[in-house]
């Protein structure tokens, strides 16, 4: 069984920084791409950084220059800085990583449970 679990969110004021990480457990054979998500009540699940096992990133439009995916793949770890962080950045963020299992090698798409993020003065 293969498990996603996010740490690091809070309540933060705006302008200041917070950084979320997803550590990755189970048995995993190798780690393909792996995002971070976010989505606030009412709306869909929206993308805001990927990063794929060769370290290509994509990140969406209201984010960049301002946060930061990265992974550490001998630790099976997945990290979002994200700073200058704005009241509309507040939302639950899911971890989401394409993972190749043993014993059969097959690829599947795992979810963490969600950290919230709040940012508000």
């Amino acid at each position: 069984q293969v498990q996603l679990v996010e740490s690091g969110g809070g309540l933060v004021q705006p302008g200041e920084s917070l950084r979320l990480s997803c550590a990755a457990s189970g048995s995993i054979l190798s780690i393909d791409s792996t995002g971070w998500y976010r989505q606030t009540p009412g709306k869909q699940r929206e993308l805001v950084a990927a990063i794929t096992s060769g370290g290509n990133t994509n990140y969406a439009d209201a984010v960049k220059g301002r946060f930061t995916i990265s992974r550490d793949n001998a630790k099976k770890l997945v990290y979002l800085e994200m700073n200058s962080l704005k009241p509309e950045d507040t939302a639950v963020y899911y971890c989401n990583a394409d993972i190749r299992t043993a014993p059969t090698f097959t690829k599947y798409s795992y979810w963490g449970q969600g950290t919230q993020v709040t940012v508000s003065s």
